[in-house]
């Protein structure tokens, strides 16, 4: 199951960064976060006319969304652990 930070339809991204001092990062930079205690990866995917910011909270998760066949526009964060699961309404 997905778990998805709420916010704007499009700009996503921007409103994580301003709001919440999330970081843009490279996918391997992102992948790193899994390990670390204080951060989490979350991908920012556009649908086309909605954009969805999905916590990474796991390798699987993760997967997804680095999946080679889905096409979908990315870009990836790194942002306070404690503060996108509260956002998304992940329990760890």
């Amino acid at each position: 199951m997905g778990y998805y930070i709420p916010g704007p339809t499009v700009g996503k991204g921007a409103y994580l960064e301003k709001e919440y001092d999330a970081r843009p990062c490279s996918p391997s930079l992102a992948w790193a976060a899994l390990e670390h205690p204080a951060l989490i990866p979350v991908c920012v995917v556009s649908n086309g006319d909605f954009e969805a910011a999905a916590v990474a909270y796991n390798d699987v998760e993760f997967a997804w969304f680095t999946d080679p066949e889905d096409a979908r526009p990315k870009q990836w964060y790194v942002m306070d652990r404690t503060k996108a699961y509260e956002l998304s309404g992940f329990k760890a």
